[in-house]
């Protein structure tokens, strides 16, 4: 019993201290943006005041690039989920002997590193003028989240009955009818999940578009972000912080839009027509 007492002691001490390290540059963050001086150690502000945030919603620049990041990972996010659908549903549908290396395939390009792949991408974009195009951009992150999006979509569409699908057909839908009506609306939760994953990987990814983009005015916020590291190790932690607050709204958003969807499972193994 005393064994079993330690162990759980233990357990709890250590969520406790991983709870603290996640907490305390959130605390930071936070309490930084609010604070007219504020400084790299966590310190409750001596004045609260919001001109961080008006000194960064003000800036058109960051505003700017603030928008090409949405624009960026809602456009590739939103790509990514209809093309892994109509990817997945011949993969969950319709048996053969490829199946199972093709899904091996798509599970080692998901291990592929960006560094040993971005020089040779660096060069195709420079022979095909696709540099400081956020459209190519878009198309070369998209075609880098498909291959996992692909293998979760499909462990999602095949927990949808197949049998709904034939009871659709049967009434006169088409396949397309089918996928649209009944199994897309049935996958409201793995669609969401591959959504916000692709979303929160784009949003935060920096090292493609510093590469790809060379136009300043072009380049997202999770690359301007490095404008508040000045020269000479000056930062304007202010700044910094109140950035930092609103660069995570999107995601949060986003999760809070998704919460209710992704907290419902499927519970459709006796959903079929009788």
């Amino acid at each position: 019993m005393k064994i079993g007492k330690i162990e759980s002691f233990i357990h709890h001490l250590i969520l406790i201290i991983l709870a603290i390290l996640f907490i305390l540059p959130l605390l930071w963050m936070i309490f930084s943006s609010v604070d007219a001086s504020a400084i790299q150690a966590l310190k409750i502000p001596e004045k609260f005041t919001f001109q961080n945030y008006l000194a960064v919603i003000t800036d058109s620049s960051i505003i700017r690039s603030y928008w090409i990041g949405v624009l960026l990972s809602g456009g590739q996010s939103i790509i990514v989920v209809i093309v892994s659908i109509l990817a997945a549903y011949p993969l969950s549908r319709y048996q053969s002997k490829f199946n199972k290396p093709f899904l091996f395939t798509i599970l080692f390009l998901t291990s592929l590193p960006m560094t040993a792949v971005i020089v040779p991408v660096f060069q195709m974009f420079l022979i095909l003028k696709f540099v400081d195009k956020l459209w190519a951009v878009m198309l070369f992150l998209t075609g880098t989240s498909l291959p996992y999006a692909i293998w979760l979509m499909k462990n999602f569409m095949d927990s949808v009955p197949v049998e709904l699908e034939e009871s659709a057909w049967i009434d006169g839908a088409s396949v397309w009818q089918g996928i649209k009506k009944v199994v897309t609306p049935l996958m409201i939760p793995g669609i969401f999940a591959v959504l916000i994953f692709t979303y929160t990987g784009s949003w935060g990814n920096f090292f493609v578009p510093y590469i790809l983009i060379q136009t300043p005015e072009k380049l997202p916020a999770s690359v301007t972000i490095f404008q508040f590291f000045g020269n000479y190790g000056l930062v304007d932690y202010g700044k910094l912080a109140a950035f930092s607050v609103i660069y995570t709204a999107p995601v949060v958003i986003l999760y809070s839009l998704a919460q209710r969807y992704m907290s419902k499972g499927f519970g459709l193994g006796g959903a079929t027509k009788g």
